[in-house]
């Protein structure tokens, strides 16, 4: 089954894009290539971008007080394990506390290093890295692998307590809520979303046999999916077949 996720707001959408780089970088950095070490670089430059939002860290912080408040409500409910319970607030404690004890936003001290700010300056332009452009990258580049790998994790360490959080809030959301099978009645599907409910994220998995893409968009109050063929033109064509997925609705 194909997973597909669809954020409902922007602080929602930022977390997904930041899980998505944090797992690349943690895909790349344990690599031996160079190609493969630049790249990770790139991916911290790019984690730099997308948390260089300013309200980021305080969304984050707040969330996990939030969870942890909405935990310790559960505390005295017999139906409830007390220790399960104890794990997940001291997870939350721990990834407010160590998040919270960093100055400025995350990778803030990456900026202050003038040589990954060189580099930084140049990777945004197509062939911007060469070695004429920069040429102590270049002799990086030409490092032992473990040099290098050992820099990486150097680096990507002061973005670590943002990755841990939102990887647990991740989780948290994801796991709040079961998922169902539905029909798209002539590869369309709309849905109605019950009020008082405050719905941040949408999965849908789908078997990739059935070769269709959902295009998925929603508010508040409704969800569509509409299923769409890749053909042989190289285009997205919507398909009119009958086709079950599974989706989760979480509040």
């Amino acid at each position: 089954m194909i997973l597909y996720e669809y954020p409902f707001n922007e602080r929602i959408r930022t977390y997904l894009r930041l899980e998505h780089l944090f797992r690349r970088l943690g895909e790349l950095v344990p690599a031996d290539s160079a190609l493969s070490h630049h790249y990770a670089l790139v991916t911290i430059f790019e984690i730099m971008d997308v948390a260089a939002r300013a309200d980021l860290k305080s969304d984050v912080l707040r969330d996990l007080e939030k969870h942890k408040s909405a935990f310790n409500s559960y505390r005295g409910n017999p139906a409830i394990s007390e220790v399960a319970l104890d794990q997940i607030v001291t997870q939350l404690e721990r990834h407010f506390a160590t998040l919270n004890a960093l100055s400025g936003k995350a990778g803030q001290s990456l900026t202050d290093n003038e040589w990954l700010m060189s580099i930084r300056s140049r990777a945004g332009i197509p062939g911007g890295t060469c070695e004429f452009d920069l040429p102590a990258y270049h002799a990086w580049q030409h490092l032992p692998s473990s040099v290098r790998r050992n820099d990486l994790e150097r680096w990507s360490s002061t973005l670590s307590p943002l990755a841990a959080a939102i990887f647990l809030l991740l989780k948290l959301l994801r796991d709040a809520d079961v998922p169902y099978k539905v029909m798209a009645a002539g590869g369309q599907f709309l849905q109605n979303l019950p009020q008082g409910r405050s719905f941040q994220l949408l999965r849908l998995r789908i078997d990739p046999a059935l070769g269709l893409i959902p295009e998925i968009s929603g508010n508040r109050l409704m969800v569509s999916v509409r299923l769409m063929r890749h053909a042989a033109d190289d285009r997205l064509h919507a398909s009119a077949e009958d086709a079950p997925f599974e989706l989760t609705l979480c509040a």
